[in-house]
């Protein structure tokens, strides 16, 4: 299988995550079970339903994470310089109507356009790895065509 690329920060999330599913939400998990199988018939028991269903959640998640890390390749931003690569920092100019924007490029598991930190598979990413600062792009984006400009590149 392909290593899966990852921000440090990124790495630890997931680590972090699957650490709280392991040691406090599966515990509780399983005595929600025991108390709802407390309260008699399980056919009709929407408690014990309930948190049947929130076990086999935790559980698929745990696998999934654990799948996840395991073919983790941690990419540290901070020993890499010159033109946009993985783990990059880049601000941008919309060339139309001169609005600013800034990313990092990470890996599909810790991607949040809302936090600014882009898909490194995404049709912005993907343009603007290999350019430089000054250099402009075209992105064919769900709401039409983007142009934007380099406007920086930090690594840290």
């Amino acid at each position: 299988m392909d290593k899966i690329p990852m921000t440090p920060a990124g790495h630890t999330a997931l680590e972090v995550e699957l650490k709280t599913l392991k040691s406090q939400d599966r515990p509780n998990i399983i005595k929600a079970i025991a108390e709802a199988r407390e309260h008699g018939d399980l056919s009709e028991n929407a408690e014990y339903h309930s948190a049947r269903e929130k076990q086999s959640f935790i559980e698929g998640r745990i696998k999934e994470l654990e799948g996840i890390i395991s073919l983790a390749e941690v990419i540290d931003p901070s020993h890499l310089s010159g033109s946009v690569k993985f783990g990059a920092r880049v601000t941008v100019v919309d060339e139309d109507t001169d609005e600013e924007k800034s990313w990092q490029i990470v890996g599909e598991h810790e991607a949040d356009i809302e936090k600014g930190l882009l898909n490194v598979k995404s049709p912005i990413a993907r343009a603007l790895i290999g350019k430089d600062v000054g250099d402009s792009v075209e992105v064919r984006t769900p709401g039409g065509e983007k142009a934007y400009e380099i406007l920086d590149i930090v690594y840290a």
